[in-house]
């Protein structure tokens, strides 16, 4: 069928195209989005989606010409989709971020450029390869992580690093400075400074990295039993 020349039936394969493309999409960036990820859900569907277009546009968009013009030759139906593989690099670039040694968001930015590859598997009408895809993607990011977390807890994947930020009393700035210290496996960072706003506190910037599947959680518990602490904030880096 020439979908060129039957306008119901472009429409119809074009929307079925496009909505399998979102709905894709989205099922990717949901598993993103549950683990607090920077491209989540938004940022998934539209990747899918603007590969699913380019992909339709890069097959349909163009009429069949030769090389003296004749609307009879060949056309080269993936020379607009071929650009989409190089493009995405440029959006899964801006997931990856680094501080110090360690480099963040490279899953967050291969699923990116799977979320696109399955955008284009619609947009070529491949439904089956597209929903494999989705699937298999979705299983590994979900049962590995749970892997590295259970059987592979001394693994790097579990190392979390924190930023924690403690405002304490003067006269116990020196003792918890020095707790930190003796008692932090892996600190990498420590500062401490009169806070701004209250000359009678020492706030204390602390950053390490955490063994452990609640590692904000033990913190807290931890540093809440410590005499002179008036607030402590916790931040994680995000992958």
């Amino acid at each position: 069928m020439d979908l060129l020349n039957t306008g119901i039936a472009f429409d119809l394969t074009i929307v079925i195209r496009v909505l399998s493309a979102l709905l894709l999409g989205f099922a990717i960036g949901l598993e993103r989005e549950i683990t607090n990820k920077y491209a989540g859900l938004r940022t998934n569907i539209l990747v899918c989606l603007g590969a699913c277009i380019f992909t339709i546009i890069s097959i349909y968009g163009f009429p069949e010409v030769s090389v003296t013009g004749d609307e009879l030759g060949t056309r080269d139906t993936a020379r607009v989709a071929a650009q989409v593989v190089t493009g995405i690099g440029f959006i899964g670039a801006g997931t990856v971020f680094r501080h110090g040694a360690t480099v963040f968001g490279l899953t967050t930015a291969a699923t990116l450029w799977v979320s696109a590859a399955v955008g284009m598997a619609c947009g070529a009408g491949m439904f089956t390869l597209a929903i494999l895809s989705t699937i298999f993607s979705i299983v590994v990011l979900v049962s590995v992580r749970l892997f590295e977390r259970k059987i592979l807890v001394s693994s790097a994947k579990n190392t979390r690093r924190l930023k924690m930020s403690i405002s304490c009393s003067n006269e116990k700035s020196g003792e918890i400075y020095d707790y930190i210290i003796e008692n932090s496996k892996y600190l990498r960072e420590i500062s401490r400074k009169l806070n701004k706003q209250d000359d009678n506190l020492t706030k204390i910037i602390v950053i390490l990295d955490f063994v452990g599947r609640h590692p904000i959680q033990d913190l807290y518990k931890t540093y809440q039993k410590l005499d002179g602490i008036e607030s402590i904030s916790i931040q994680e880096f995000n992958e």
